[in-house]
């Protein structure tokens, strides 16, 4: 297996616009994408652009009518009606949008198969991790699910087991969806409990079903979670599952909206804790992933200048074994950058001066603390059906 890490970047992907107003700007990538050069990164790792998903493989997980009508709402966007997810306030129709989220599909399913044959140990697609979408529909914000497309390629290369993580603090509902009854995947999403946040999915007692029962984890945080919360949570849970799975491939979705200054959500992480889960994913991969066979994703976060670029640019350099120092002062060249294209300043340092500690979840619990009776509730739910205790 070779030793280097992949980038996947192809700037045609900033094509995926939903226009001026919608919070999902595409500048979030090139900005992601120039701090990764003003760091260097892109000299330790191999910057390659993978073709985009033709419709066979978009077929692996979506449903042939709807790639029909992506690919003819593309041409003609003005005549999205809200069918299928499309044309609705979070889903705008817009020209060239099948080619640009095929672009983006291809990007991990390209990454996915060269993990997989040992071209690359890591491989990161930041412009990648749009969990939402359906089969059949899109939904927040996502018209392909590049994610589930590129586990379903794994499996059709011939993966037995492969564990999807996803920290974004949106449930992570497509993809679940996608390998629901399929025991060969473990789906695990940490995220904003279901009360308080779209799409109102992602219950600790959704399970998976049949030969998938136990396959589908979930831990819904309550509202206000920082990091000591956030990080307990997830070492309270991933590593044991990772363990006991023992997955040939370790795919990973790290949405940037967990984060305090995120305008459409309610936790309250920061990019410290951000970068810790970053480096404990890579670390999970070496130890369980048959050597280290790792796919990082990106996903949401709307707080497009001061946080999304940083936490990616963290994902890349960890990625790339050649870490970000969090005290680094941002590079003047990106912050003259970041005001060119948004007139905004940017951040001064690859920090936000947190500490990214917790409790570990082996010293005890607390039975009247929410974010322990969260953990608590998922630990029940799913750990005997896997065998383990709860």
């Amino acid at each position: 297996m070779s030793g280097r890490a992949l980038l996947m970047w192809d700037d045609a992907v900033s094509g995926y616009d939903f226009g001026p107003s919608h919070p999902m700007d595409p500048v979030r990538l090139a900005l992601t994408m120039g701090l990764v050069r003003a760091y260097g990164l892109d000299r330790a790792v191999d910057v390659v652009a993978a073709p985009a998903a033709g419709d066979s493989t978009l077929r692996l997980v979506h449903q042939a009518d709807y790639v029909e009508a992506v690919r003819r709402l593309s041409l003609d966007p003005g005549s999205a009606d809200g069918s299928y997810g499309l044309g609705t306030a979070d889903d705008p129709a817009f020209a060239g949008m099948h080619e640009a989220s095929a672009l983006i599909a291809g990007q991990s399913v390209g990454a996915a198969e060269a993990v997989w044959r040992g071209e690359a140990a890591h491989a990161v697609n930041f412009a990648g991790g749009l969990h939402h979408a359906m089969p059949g529909a899109a939904s927040g914000f996502c018209i392909y699910n590049d994610a589930a497309l590129a586990i379903a390629r794994l499996l059709e290369l011939g993966a037995e087991r492969v564990a999807y993580i996803d920290v974004d603090v949106h449930h992570g509902d497509g993809v679940q969806a996608a390998f629901w009854e399929d025991p060969r995947v473990l789906t695990v999403s940490l995220h904003e409990h279901p009360r308080t946040l779209f799409p109102g999915t992602g219950w600790a007692e959704e399970t998976g079903a049949g030969a998938g029962e136990g396959g589908a984890v979930n831990v819904p945080l309550p509202a206000g979670t920082g990091d000591e919360g956030w990080l307990r949570a997830f070492h309270a849970v991933v590593p044991e599952l990772v363990a006991d799975f023992r997955p040939q491939v370790l795919v990973t979705q790290h949405g940037a909206d967990t984060h305090f200054e995120d305008p459409l959500a309610h936790l309250a992480v920061s990019l410290d804790a951000q970068r810790a889960v970053q480096a404990a994913c890579h670390d999970l991969a070496h130890e369980y992933a048959d050597g280290g066979r790792w796919l990082a994703l990106g996903g949401g976060g709307y707080a497009v200048v001061d946080v999304v670029p940083r936490s990616w640019a963290h994902l890349v350099g960890i990625a790339a074994h050649a870490p970000v120092d969090p005290q680094s002062a941002v590079p003047a060249s990106w912050r003259d950058e970041v005001y060119a294209r948004t007139r905004q300043p940017g951040p001064v340092r690859m920090t936000d001066g947190r500490t990214a500690q917790w409790q570990p979840w082996d010293a005890g619990y607390d039975p009247a603390d929410r974010l322990d009776q969260a953990v608590l509730a998922t630990r029940k739910a799913v750990f005997p059906l896997r065998g383990l205790l709860a």
